[in-house]
């Protein structure tokens, strides 16, 4: 009797044993649910006028004055990290990698549901780069003072710090900056075609002009606005030139895009770098893959050879990463984390494993291997390292920590982030001036009393060290460029994961109901259970001009009845209207037009249009009623 108890007992502590590490596997690899997070970072780092359906309730409105004291509007877009500044070249760059998720892990993102968060992310940035572009040679490339900021300690909503904005132009040129917002537009556009083609259209024309004026005067940001040099120095512009070239050649199809990054492969050395990082700074391996995606699916045409170059490249760094290139390798950590600098170190990681999760479906959808000097190499490996890089980031590593904050039971408490340790203004509303921040919330040894869910802290050490110290930045401040990557590269590995731990089951973030989509698909369908009848709405951009320092747009809009019945007395709703509107008429109530008296009635397939024009994005249609 004792035997069998004890074999009872064992059984016990070893089925113990084994559901601790089952659970402890499925808190690594539930990347729907790191995925959930990470967008809450986004919403946590607006600036401007926050949505009702802002979820991250400890923040506020804030930044609502930014330019007018230089005579522009630059509210929206997002804070940099733990501070207020508005850098422009990583949130760009940020913008390009939320963007490349969205069309290349769209499958993942909708199987999700997170695609409409994805857009979301996306137009917050791509909302404020239209209005820092409101001529074709003037962007404004930053907003706040690096120094003067980085002095105090006080929530976005108390901000007491200089907020002038600094801008290129032609006299003050800046090709890096101008084109990484190039590329953003250009890789946004995309992500936004199959949704809202209006809008798709605007983003293109404002990529088309930047990268003229990011190549026409040509010069580093950082010569054109000093106060960034401290923060976010370029190395160079001529791969953010290719960069925008890939991008914009990929969302036209316009040959001149990819002649140009070929005619100036060796030159701005596409064809010449072999790189070990990808990030903020560096796009060479960025673009040396995104252009091999040309030559894998045969359409290489005139220029195969250039782009074979490119690919020899984009394997160099592959390989690196891996470590089969002959010796020059990337360095790890004991624990196999990429290691490429002490100051936040995980932004190359989760850029890096981005990066070749995207280049092993470009491979395997042409059914290629890696050619390594070490041998050839299955594309899964490149998949391998990605997932490594994303468990290690997420709790599988020495410290067994997440260092994405709010995931797992164990995670950073003492973020380097203005706002997460300083009570929400709405819990502690008398203000928090730039030396209370300081004395009474920087220096507290207790916990944020804010959680900023989904940010990817700047992580350990060569050896795996990590200090949960607010004021050791280089380890506990998380980024923009840092997290971002994060979105595509938790994606697909939910995607690939589907019915495992990976997979998962996990409940999106919500607060009390989803928030409701702020942008129409396009076309964009009405169609009433009861009635079954069908309308469609058809935006496109038919013209744009300048008029002095505002850009306009002329909107078209078709109304279709694709319903087998006739339509009459139909009323639209219309917000969002700053312009002049022709072919509709105003019913006497707020944002409410009917059609006109001779077009009373639509019959089944029959269409009718109307214009308006005004500055920036479209406006926001939708059916009230009809009989």
């Amino acid at each position: 009797m004792r035997k069998y108890g004890g074999s009872l007992f064992g059984l016990s502590l070893l089925l113990t044993v084994l559901l601790a590490a089952a659970t402890a596997a499925a808190e690594y690899y539930n990347y729907g649910n790191a995925l959930d997070k990470t967008f809450l970072f986004f919403e946590a780092q607006r600036s401007g006028k926050l949505p009702a359906a802002q979820r991250v309730k400890w923040r506020s409105h804030s930044g609502l004055k930014d330019g007018l004291a230089q005579g522009v509007s630059l509210e929206g877009g997002y804070y940099d990290a733990g501070d207020h500044v508005k850098f422009g070249l990583p949130m760009a760059f940020a913008v390009t990698m939320l963007s490349w998720a969205a069309v290349d892990n769209r499958k993942e993102l909708s199987s999700s549901n997170q695609m409409q968060q994805t857009l979301w992310s996306i137009r917050w940035g791509t909302d404020y780069f239209i209005k820092a572009h409101p001529q074709p040679n003037v962007l404004w490339g930053q907003v706040g003072d690096g120094e003067s900021d980085h002095y105090c300690w006080e929530r976005p909503e108390d901000m007491t710090t200089s907020r002038t904005a600094y801008k290129l132009d032609q006299y003050h040129p800046g090709s890096d900056l101008a084109g990484e917002t190039a590329a953003a537009l250009a890789a946004a556009s995309l992500a936004f075609k199959p949704f809202n083609s209006s809008y798709s259209a605007l983003l293109l024309t404002h990529a088309k002009e930047l990268f003229s004026f990011a190549d026409k005067y040509r010069g580093l940001y950082t010569d054109s606005i000093p106060n960034a040099k401290a923060f976010y120095m370029s190395s160079g512009y001529s791969d953010e030139l290719l960069w925008a070239a890939a991008w914009l050649h990929r969302a036209t199809g316009d040959q001149y895009y990819l002649k140009y990054a070929m005619d100036n492969s060796g030159y701005m050395g596409g064809t010449g770098w072999g790189m070990k990082e990808f990030s903020w700074d560096n796009k060479y391996a960025g673009v040396q893959i995104l252009l091999s995606k040309i030559l894998l699916e045969g359409k290489g045409g005139v220029y195969t050879s250039t782009l074979k170059q490119y690919q020899t490249k984009a394997d160099y760094f592959a390989c690196a990463c891996l470590k089969k290139n002959g010796g020059y390798n990337i360095q790890t950590t004991p624990g196999g984390l990429m290691y490429v600098r002490e100051w936040n170190n995980l932004q190359y990681a989760s850029a890096a494993a981005y990066l070749l999760a995207i280049y092993s479906d470009y491979l395997s959808a042409a059914n290629a291997k890696l050619n390594c000097p070490d041998g050839l190499v299955q594309p899964q490996a490149l998949l391998d390292f990605a997932r490594s890089q994303a468990d290690y980031i997420l709790g599988k590593n020495r410290q067994g920590m997440s260092y994405v904050v709010g995931y797992g039971p164990k995670y950073p408490i003492h973020v380097h982030h203005r706002g997460a340790s300083i009570p929400s203004i709405f819990v502690q509303r008398s203000f928090v001036s730039c030396v209370q921040g300081f004395d009474s919330w920087y220096r507290r040894s207790q916990a944020d009393p804010n959680v900023i869910y989904g940010a990817l802290v700047g992580g350990p050490d060569e050896n795996d060290n990590y200090s949960d110290d607010r004021s050791n930045y280089e380890q506990s401040e998380p980024t923009l460029s840092g997290t971002a990557p994060l979105v595509g590269l938790f994606a697909k590995l939910y995607g690939g994961n589907l019915g495992s731990y990976g997979g998962g089951s996990y409940k999106p973030y919500v607060t009390t109901k989803p928030p409701v989509i702020s942008y129409k698909a396009t076309p964009t369908t009405y169609s009433p259970k009861q009635s079954g009848a069908q309308i469609e709405f058809l935006h496109s951009i038919t013209t744009n001009w300048m008029a002095g320092n505002t850009r306009y747009y002329r909107h078209k809009v078709i109304i279709k009845n694709n319903s087998q019945k006739p339509i009459s007395d139909l009323k639209l709703k219309i917000e969002d209207l700053s312009g002049p509107i022709w072919g509709l008429n105003p019913t006497g109530q707020k944002y409410t037009y009917q059609l006109p008296q001779w077009q009373k009635t639509l019959r089944p397939g029959q269409a009718y249009d109307f214009v308006y024009v005004q500055g920036g994005p479209q406006a926001k249609v939708s059916v009230l009623s009809y009989n």
